[in-house]
């Protein structure tokens, strides 16, 4: 498993539920003639706080100013994205329910979950993410080198917080320990956010997280970013090497796509995609993005569809 999480980082750059809201699918005559009438509801599968948290609350703002209508963000986590996720598909398809959908997408339906691209109606992909490793301000460990080395002499205690079970960021640590012939212990939290708050308070040795949610806490001298998992350092954390400049070879990330249950009628659809990518594209959304530290991006619905099939295609392989 941990070979193929591997093959993965190489190449990647860029229970049961409780469901209050399984409504009826039916009911989607909505036209863009009048679309939209009413209030809008943006799921989000993270905490409030977190890299995606920020992604869909800047992309509401935007939305809000085309679409004339309000966005409400609901944040409903759990299940590593599980529980938004399937939130979000099992909502009625008529334009007004929409959601931040993430990597776990193509990841989640490997892993015993009933979640695959082809239940969502795909708006766009805006955004791709770095994977960071960070420690304490005030831990032991100055540098990559002493961290692996202290998980290489006592395996599986070096605890890493990550966003959830099975998420992008627990492959991320996963991927990070094979490539440095070491063994962490990945402990899950429900989103980035209260995984960097346990680093911050020192609940957890290290943490895995996008450079979104672990700059501010960095930038604040609450955490020390020990690496960044991609090709080259990024612009909000200039001082913050890469592992592959520490000799370790590993480039893993998160992406974000926009989207909607599957179903969406195509003039609803198109008026949503439109939209996206209005706002993917705004001034204010891309300088949100790249002070985080994360890619802005605005594709089409068809090349986000494609590249979504894609990874959960590459997935398929690396979990099967």
């Amino acid at each position: 498993m941990r070979s193929r999480v591997l093959r993965f980082a190489a190449l990647a750059v860029a229970g049961t539920l409780v469901l209050s809201g399984c409504a009826d699918r039916g009911g989607s005559e909505a036209s863009s003639d009048n679309y939209p009438d009413k209030d809008l509801t943006l799921v989000v599968h993270a905490g409030a706080g977190g890299g995606s948290d920020l992604t869909a609350r800047t992309l509401a703002k935007e939305l809000e100013a085309d679409l004339g209508r309000s966005i409400v963000v609901e944040n409903r986590t759990g299940g590593g994205g599980r529980v938004g996720l399937t939130y979000l598909k099992n909502r009625p398809a008529d334009g007004y329910s929409i959601g931040f959908i993430p990597v776990e997408v193509a990841m989640l339906g490997h892993q015993g979950a009933d979640i695959k691209p082809e239940q969502y109606t795909i708006l766009g992909q805006v955004m791709n993410a770095p994977a960071t490793l960070s420690v304490p301000a005030n831990s032991p460990y100055q540098t990559l080198d002493q961290l692996i080395a202290a998980a290489k002499e006592n395996p599986d205690t070096i605890t890493v917080s990550n966003s959830g079970a099975g998420a992008i960021w627990e492959a991320a640590t996963l991927a990070l320990g094979e490539a440095a012939g070491a063994t962490f212990k990945p402990v899950p939290y429900d989103g980035g956010a209260p995984a960097v708050a346990a680093g911050v308070s020192g609940e957890v040795q290290a943490v895995m997280a996008g450079v979104s949610e672990s700059a501010s806490a960095a930038n604040n001298n609450q955490l020390r970013i020990l690496a960044v998992l991609a090709p080259e350092r990024v612009a909000s954390l200039p001082e913050a090497p890469t592992a592959k400049e520490q000799g370790i070879d590993v480039v893993i990330g998160g992406w974000g796509l926009m989207g909607a249950p599957a179903g969406l009628p195509d003039d609803v659809k198109q008026r949503l995609a439109d939209a996206v990518q209005k706002a993917a594209s705004s001034e204010t959304f891309k300088d949100v993005m790249t002070k985080a530290g994360n890619t802005p991006l605005a594709t089409s619905p068809d090349e986000a569809t494609q590249f979504t099939q894609a990874e959960f295609d590459r997935f398929g392989e690396i979990y099967g």
